[in-house]
């Protein structure tokens, strides 16, 4: 089964990039960054979600990365999935941070249950064959709308999202142009999916 090990963020400082990543949500093994230049307008076409077990636990992350920079998308609230919000980093990555429960039932652990990397399609049915074709498996679908591939093995989570839906979700407009930024660390090898999202070996 294919593995989805880290996602590499292209931003203008990775000292500061980094100094984010670790003070807003603790991470440093599944996010990687690598400085570069390469333009880039607008909504990049995907957002990372960190799944959590209760509201507490996304109101402290959110809370901890608008305090080292990062903008609100979306206020943490409840919805009728449950608790989230969204914020936008520095660098522009958006991360949405959600609970199924609305209710906390323990301590402020800060733990993070599951990190979920959404790339935004412009065709479903292609993009989702595509990743089969390379070893995915498909774990849930709906329809044109959303596609959820297995990660029992993975760090990561991969999903595809319609690219309108996606940014809907987000709270962005979803015009953008130039580079995603993203290149996503597996081991199904070197390739660009029909969105231009590039996969290369995990080092």
């Amino acid at each position: 089964m294919t593995s989805l090990h880290c996602i590499t963020l292209e931003v203008d400082d990775p000292t500061s990039a980094q100094r984010f990543y670790q003070d807003a949500f603790g991470l440093d093994k599944q996010v990687r960054l690598r400085a570069s230049e390469e333009p880039t307008s607008g909504f990049r076409g995907f957002t990372v979600s960190l799944v959590v077990s209760q509201p507490s636990i996304v109101n402290s992350l959110v809370g901890a990365a608008l305090d080292v920079g990062a903008t609100t998308l979306k206020p943490a609230k409840k919805s009728f999935w449950g608790y989230g919000g969204v914020v936008q980093a520095p660098d522009g990555t958006i991360w949405q941070i959600a609970s199924s429960s609305k209710k906390d039932t323990g301590p402020d652990s800060r733990q993070i249950d599951e990190i979920v990397l959404l790339l935004g399609v412009t065709d479903m049915a292609a993009s989702k064959q595509f990743y089969i074709d390379r070893g995915l498996t498909v774990a849930k679908s709906f329809g044109s709308k959303y596609v959820e591939f297995e990660s029992a093995s993975s760090p990561i989570k991969l999903s595809l999202y319609g690219r309108r839906g996606l940014a809907k979700v987000a709270g962005t407009s979803p015009e953008g142009t130039g580079s995603h930024r993203l290149t996503i660390g597996s081991d199904a090898g070197t390739f660009a999916d029909p969105d231009g999202f590039t996969w290369q070996p995990a080092a």
